[in-house]
């Protein structure tokens, strides 16, 4: 079991839907221009979104 948690910043986020694309998981989605967490518990915490965001508005939070 893991304490990480998928956590975002709308207000940072612009849309771009780079996270989206790189998500392997398919957790997320541009909905109303914004990047939203559409399947949380598909998430397996890889860290590609938060790598990949170009404006740091989605990140993973929590260790093990």
């Amino acid at each position: 079991m893991t304490n990480k948690k998928l956590l975002q910043n709308l207000d940072w986020c612009k849309g771009c839907g780079v996270c989206v694309s790189f998500c392997p998981k398919r957790v997320l989605e541009i909905e109303n221009e914004k990047c939203i967490i559409a399947r949380p518990d598909d998430c397996i915490f890889c860290g590609m979104c938060e790598l990949r965001c170009p404006d740091n508005a989605i990140y993973l939070q929590g260790g093990k």
